[in-house]
């Protein structure tokens, strides 16, 4: 009998050491599944979002709400339009390579989550002119998150994919940097 429960332990143990790991280098982890045609390109993104909420010069700010949005725990109703810098790297001085333009809304009643309608028009390299729009459910709370790529333009034309989230840093004001891997078939 005791080795029927040992078993599932350690399995579970070492499950956990394997997500651990695996998690601290998410964008490095992250493999793209070939469900492109021939004539198709699997391409790999990787920048950071930098949502700025506070301050004298916001990327974000709030549009609309509802009568009981600031009673609510989790600003349910809060509505903001953004215009968020994509850089190279977690530094806010890093080369600019896009920005994240679009509107996230509080939909959870109960937990944090962020209903997500961007554009990430790039700027720099290959892919300037050519955006992506990301359109989903955004559990801002969870470390790691993923939302669904449904288009693009340019190089980008009919595109989908999948973007990784991950919170890289986030302040009591609601600012925040977020790693973003996208795995984009266009």
């Amino acid at each position: 009998m005791a080795n029927n429960t040992v078993a599932p332990l350690m399995m579970m143990v070492v499950i956990s050491l394997v997500m651990a790991f695996t998690e601290a280098k998410w964008a490095e982890s992250v493999e793209a599944k070939k469900e492109a045609t021939p004539s198709e390109t699997v391409t790999n993104l990787q920048f950071f979002f930098h949502d700025t909420v506070s301050g004298k010069n916001p990327s974000a700010v709030r549009v609309a709400q509802a009568s009981n949005t600031n009673k609510s725990l989790t600003l349910f109703g809060a509505l903001l339009m953004a215009d968020d810098p994509l850089t190279e790297t977690p530094d806010p001085n890093s080369k600019l390579v896009g920005r994240a333009q679009g509107l996230y809304g509080s939909s959870g009643q109960q937990q944090l989550g962020l209903i997500m309608a961007m554009s990430f028009a790039f700027t720099d390299g290959p892919y300037s002119g050519s955006s992506i729009s990301i359109f989903g459910k955004n559990p801002a709370l969870n470390p790691v998150r993923e939302l669904p790529v449904v288009g693009g333009t340019g190089v980008f034309r009919l595109a989908r994919g999948y973007a990784i989230a991950h919170t890289h840093w986030f302040d009591l004001s609601g600012d925040a940097i977020v790693g973003y891997n996208v795995t984009v078939i266009h």
